[in-house]
């Protein structure tokens, strides 16, 4: 198992955020933690990074207590993308080789080199290898953000709305990649979304939040049209298209 969560709750202050958050992770699976805005997404991610401390819990990957760990550590198992990738004076090539900071020594190894060259061939980004990622668009600087946080080679990749502000063929390219890193590599994925359909193209599991606890969480057998009513207070269908199960919001005309 990659990821093992237990019995997590968080509060801010006095004002409790998450209780009482439990699933599980395996290899090559990726897993949409969804919910309305202010249902916790954000903070159970920030949990499961120790950017924030659980006030009650645990997070085990492969085994470890993320809290035993130092940040060296840490980092070479977790892997995070952040919902808003920092522009700075960097060169593209130089950012993604921060990700390699938990493995480097004095200086970056021939191997370290070539690890974020194909990550940049990968992701289309050798070409802009030396361009500073503040000039960048925001799908090429969301792939930057992704590249580097691959190149850490985690066991689990935790993504915070990893398609927000991207137009449509961005965030189809972004999902593809991600999907295919998470199926060849066998690494464990978490991504928060409010794209439900994107959620269901790509993801595996589901976790449903409702007031900071969980409400259901499995395949898509949790993506029912009660179960997204109850979390999003809003009646939907869900309709197969190609295949795909694909969610349509109900208006009271429709009704």
């Amino acid at each position: 198992m990659i990821l093992e969560v237990a019995d997590l709750h968080f509060a801010y202050n006095s004002h409790p955020v998450l209780a009482d958050v439990h699933f599980s992770l395996g290899e090559g699976e990726l897993l949409a933690i969804l919910g309305p805005n202010g249902s916790g997404k954000t903070t159970l991610l920030k949990c499961l990074n120790r950017i924030l401390s659980p006030r009650k819990g645990c997070v085990r990957v492969e085994g470890s207590d993320l809290r035993r760990l130092s940040s060296a550590e840490s980092a070479k198992r977790v892997g995070y993308v952040p919902q808003t990738a920092e522009a700075a004076r960097l060169t593209v090539f130089d950012a993604v080789l921060l990700g390699r900071k938990p493995h480097l020594g004095w200086k970056a190894a021939p191997k370290d080199l070539a690890i974020v060259d194909a990550a940049l061939k990968r992701f289309g980004l050798d070409g802009l290898a030396l361009r500073f990622i503040d000039e960048l668009s925001g799908g090429e600087l969301q792939k930057v953000a992704v590249a580097r946080a691959l190149v850490q080679e985690p066991r689990l990749l935790l993504l915070d709305e990893p398609t927000s502000s991207l137009d449509l063929k961005n965030q189809v390219a972004i999902m593809t990649m991600i999907r295919r890193v998470v199926d060849e590599h066998g690494v464990g994925a978490v991504m928060t979304m409010h794209d439900l359909n994107t959620a269901l193209r790509f993801a595996d599991s589901f976790l449903l939040l409702r007031n900071g606890a969980i409400y259901d969480c499995g395949g898509t057998e949790a993506m029912t049209p009660e179960s997204i009513e109850a979390v999003y207070g809003l009646p939907v269908t869900i309709h197969p298209i190609d295949g795909q199960p694909v969610v349509v919001p109900q208006t009271a005309e429709a009704r």
